[in-house]
């Protein structure tokens, strides 16, 4: 048996239907007993966005389910993801089939591209059991042995996992990266034996529900002042551009007389289009000399501009210094905005943003170089990732790990210096700071029982009480608060403000020489957060 296109689409298909049915499972393969377990989302959000993909051969199919994954990437698990089947569609490359030769070349390449995409590689994960499945399945005779042979490899690299990451043992679970990764081999391997009857659930129903938009904000007496945000996928078509010799800068040119904020890259024979313009019609006409749309995506911008009460993103001047952050909570939203944030990006441990939300964010910030902090480490890939796909300024992603790493090193941020040293200036700002969380456990482990509440800093519990209270105090101790020059306390939105300024009293009584701040982050997951500078 060949690959064909249509048979690779529906392997994709079959993976997505698959993880689908695990992805809770997936989710609560969490180090911590806190609902903060992410993975199954990440990675369903990810591949579901390449089971659109059109293409006619092999090569073309491969290109666009890859393509579609890099925009719809969540979370280091996702980015990940998404570059294995970039890998894929890389060895595919000018390919109407693959035979198994072909194939098994082209899962090694996914192994290079995965490995490739992050910076330290850590064994025990994800690529441990990409790598070692792809390697059990090496120099097999059939496209079926080899899923076959692949998907054994996985599992049995899979078990593990908890051998070669000391953080895995102690949590009692497998990686929770490399299970997505075998759910969406197990559906593969389905679909290539013809079991192709699977539901495919919307991304609705894995993401938060989207904002309402106030058509108030348009009337009949209203005049358009900002136009549309216009954004679309545009296949090239060989009836009417020569693929080999076209240069794609006659579209990009023309589209930069038609309005501002334009995005635009090519992959192949896709190209990915974002701008404002106030004549959309006249865009869709134009481009369809060149090729057909994949996707449209319309919307009138003064509805997002009243929605979102973002004055700034419209700006047609360009500024020199533009500040993107990601932050869960409106208090610590509101922060950010004050410390002079030009675009907040909803997102934390239980929703990690796609890359495409990061482009946009670009866009609507308008700098010439732009700052971000992810403020999660399980986000610092994805702002990577998006950086080096955006080409109207010069993006720096500052890795904060943390809401207390991001909002201590803005603390210290001074654009007059020289971007190198303010690079240096914000990256050991947000080094020098401690961060503790307090949560509720939500399954028994050797450190806590159900319902009691952990404290914890990095992959380490420091501690673990009945009481919430008791927790924030412990954990204070533990990180040596008295040591600190000052003392946050996040305030999470579960926990009332009532207990948030006893705990501020407890803890400047108890460490007199620190400075206590509270600030009403009203963060989901985490009831407290201590940030120690």
């Amino acid at each position: 048996m060949n690959l064909d296109a249509q048979l690779y689409l529906n392997l994709i298909k079959g993976g997505t239907a698959r993880l689908a049915q695990n992805r809770q499972e997936i989710n609560n393969l969490n180090v911590f007993p806190i609902p903060d377990g992410d993975t199954g989302d990440n990675m369903y959000m990810t591949i579901e966005a390449g089971t659109h993909a059109t293409g006619n051969t092999l090569s073309e199919m491969a290109a666009a389910v890859s393509q579609g994954m890099l925009l719809g990437a969540r979370g280091n698990s996702g980015v990940i993801l998404s570059r294995i089947f970039a890998g894929m569609g890389k060895a595919f490359q000018g390919l109407r089939q693959a035979d198994s030769k072909q194939f098994n070349a082209a899962m090694k390449a996914a192994v290079d591209e995965a490995y490739h995409a992050v910076s330290q590689p850590v064994e025990g994960t994800i690529l441990t059991v990409l790598r070692e499945g792809v390697t059990a399945a090496e120099g097999s005779a059939s496209i079926e042995e080899f899923f076959d042979l692949w998907i054994a490899g996985m599992d049995l690299s899979l078990q593990h996992t908890p051998d070669l990451l000391d953080v895995l043992k102690k949590a009692g679970v497998v990686d929770s990266g490399g299970a997505g990764l075998l759910c969406i081999a197990e559906g593969m391997r389905a679909a290539l034996h013809g079991d192709v009857n699977n539901v495919i659930p919307s991304e609705a129903s894995v993401s938060p529900t989207a904002p309402k938009v106030d058509f108030n904000a348009f009337t009949e007496d209203s005049e358009l002042e900002f136009g549309y945000c216009t954004e679309f996928l545009l296949r090239l078509q060989r009836s009417k551009v020569d693929l080999d010799t076209f240069d794609e800068s006659v579209i990009h040119d023309w589209l930069e007389t038609q309005g501002d904020s334009l995005v635009f890259f090519r992959d192949g024979s896709i190209i990915k289009v974002h701008v404002h313009t106030k004549d959309p019609g006249a865009v869709l006409t134009k481009c369809r000399q060149w090729g057909e749309f994949l996707t449209i995506k319309v919307e009138n911008m003064t509805l997002q501009h009243h929605e979102n009460h973002m004055d700034e993103r419209f700006k047609r001047t360009r500024k020199a210094l533009g500040i993107v952050t990601v932050a869960s909570g409106a208090g610590l939203s509101a922060s950010f905005k004050d410390m002079g944030a030009d675009a907040v990006i909803e997102g934390g441990q239980t929703m990690n943003p796609p890359v495409d939300r990061f482009l946009e964010a670009f866009d609507e910030v308008g700098a010439d170089t732009i700052l971000v902090f992810p403020n999660n480490s399980n986000i610092i890939l994805t702002a990577q990732q998006a950086a080096q796909l955006y080409d109207k300024a010069q993006i720096v992603v500052i890795p904060t790990r943390t809401l207390g790493e991001g909002y201590y090193a803005m603390a210290n941020l001074d654009a007059e210096l020289p971007l190198e040293e303010l690079t240096e200036v914000l990256t050991q700002a947000a080094a020098s700071v401690t961060t503790g969380s307090v949560s509720k456990a939500i399954r028994d482990t050797a450190e806590a029982r159900t319902g009691e509440y952990i404290g914890f800093s990095g992959k380490d519990v420091l501690c673990c009480c009945p009481e919430r209270k008791d927790t924030v105090l412990a954990l204070a101790a533990k990180l040596e608060a008295g040591n600190a020059d000052i003392v946050m306390l996040l305030q999470g939105a579960d926990a009332s403000a009532q207990e948030a300024q006893e705990l501020q009293a407890e803890l400047q009584k108890a460490y007199p020489l620190s400075e206590v701040i509270l600030l009403d982050g009203g963060q989901p997951v985490y009831d407290y957060i201590l940030v120690l500078c």
